[in-house]
């Protein structure tokens, strides 16, 4: 257990990126009743998901992670839950079958509400309000009444992720995920990208694969893990209110958890040195990865290494770095020699969304195909210098048909952002999209295994 820690002890540390709730006893009354509910999920889980990653630190696995930027109450359906679920099934398919190195699935689900904001207020026709930081905080209109931050939102939020788990839950366990189901998981609108087809010849070898399995008498009678599979839930612990009412003591080590979610990570704007998000994080038994860019210098990584991981638990740290693809080989060799240095056990996984946001000549933000590829390659090519494992992909991605990067091989123009541009936060790659990157990451990886076995051997 952390030494002088306590589900509250951030409190007294310097907080940045929370909501000025107006009504104090309001906001007691909402995390007390919060405090009395059922966990979302449970310590065991989270132990589970630590040595999954110990694996990924030590190369001997994949980390895919991926899903909204923001989930919102509006659109929470069944659906959607469903499409993106069945994204991630796919990615991870394609990346197994190709790597042949197991792929841990991380959603960005159940969970991802509150999202950091550059400004306090934002200013339109001549009026200023508080920034929309989320669904468990504010409304996105913009309104007097609808950008006051609200307590009862997070009752909101945590039925919601109760609602989006129970259904991710039925979809691991329930049949949808077994392997037999590999060619049913395509979405119809994807039919006509060439990603498409050759996820349809993955597919059928999978499928032959199966059928000799079967024939030597190993299906999913006797092999469960061909008909469900482990998917895991994570969100950045931004919202500290809600995080704290949902910390619980597991009564098998004692041991705090927080129970909102199976992995937290801590953003690029609150994982200064002193910071009450780093103070929180510190003292749950929860994995948890810190965002990692351009202004993080290699000594205060190393620092906040030894804060939130003093035992060095491999499978604990996920360092996510963003960097921007014309940044990434100049700036992560510095952060990767320290902590090899070190001998911290990290999981490097790679964010290539947040530092290639441009503004198309439309208005829309957006991210070019091109650039999020650009930097996944750099990437690659940093650790692949370094001797170091690329162990994972953070992705924003939707099981929707929606246009908000552009690029791909289903080409979205900037001309066509408009189309279906749904986004509540940030710009997310469409299923075509997450499945083009996928196979473009299973190139990589096998690249990265043959430069392994050449250095083996």
């Amino acid at each position: 257990m952390a030494v002088n820690w306590a589900p509250d002890s951030w409190t007294q540390h310097e907080a940045r990126q929370l909501p000025t709730y107006t009504d104090p006893a309001a906001l007691t009354a909402a995390t007390d009743q919060l405090a009395t509910f059922p966990p979302l999920v449970f310590a065991g889980e989270a132990r589970n998901l630590t040595a999954a990653l110990a694996e990924v630190a030590a190369g001997k696995a994949f980390l895919l992670q991926g899903g909204d930027c923001a989930e919102s109450f509006a659109e929470h359906s069944a659906n959607n839950i469903r499409d993106t679920f069945r994204v991630i099934l796919q990615m991870a398919v394609v990346l197994t079958f190709a790597s042949k190195l197991p792929v841990v699935k991380l959603g960005r689900m159940a969970g991802q509400f509150a999202k950091p904001r550059s400004t306090d207020t934002e200013t339109i026709g001549g009026v200023e309000l508080p920034s929309y930081r989320g669904d468990n905080v504010n409304d996105i209109a913009f309104t007097p009444e609808a950008r006051a931050p609200d307590p009862q939102r997070m009752i909101r939020a945590y039925s919601q992720s109760a609602a989006t788990l129970n259904l991710l839950r039925a979809f691991a366990q329930g049949g949808y995920a077994n392997l037999h189901q590999v060619h049913r998981w395509t979405h119809d609108f994807m039919g006509r990208s060439p990603w498409s087809r050759k996820y349809a010849e993955t597919a059928d070898r999978i499928g032959e694969a199966l059928e000799f399995m079967a024939a030597c008498g190993i299906d999913p009678e006797t092999v469960p893990q061909l008909a469900q599979t482990h998917f895991y839930t994570s969100h950045e612990a931004l919202l500290l209110q809600y995080e704290q009412a949902l910390t619980r003591q597991d009564s098998l080590t004692g041991d705090w958890y927080d129970t909102s979610a199976h992995f937290l990570w801590i953003g690029d704007r609150t994982r200064f040195e002193g910071s009450s998000h780093v103070e929180y994080l510190r003292g749950i038994g929860n994995p948890i990865g810190i965002k990692c860019g351009p202004s993080l210098e290699p000594e205060a990584l190393l620092r906040m290494l030894d804060t939130l991981n003093p035992a060095r638990i491999p499978g604990r740290m996920t360092l996510i770095t963003r960097y921007g693809y014309d940044k990434i080989e100049a700036n992560l060799p510095r952060l990767v020699r320290a902590v090899t240095r070190e001998g911290h056990p990290v999981v490097w996984s790679c964010d290539p969304m947040h530092g290639n946001v441009v503004k198309a000549a439309n208005g829309y933000k957006t991210r070019p195909f091109d650039r999020i590829l650009a930097e996944v390659r750099g990437f690659f090519a940093v650790h692949r210098a370094e001797g170091t494992h690329a162990g994972g992909i953070h992705a924003e991605m939707t099981g929707q048909n929606v246009t908000e990067c552009t690029g791909g091989a289903v080409d979205v123009t900037e001309q066509s952002l408009a189309d279906r541009y749904h986004t509540h936060c940030d710009p997310r790659l469409n299923a075509s999209q997450s499945l083009e990157l996928a196979f473009l990451l299973a190139e990589m990886l096998n690249e990265e295994m043959a430069e392994r076995k050449k250095v083996a051997a």
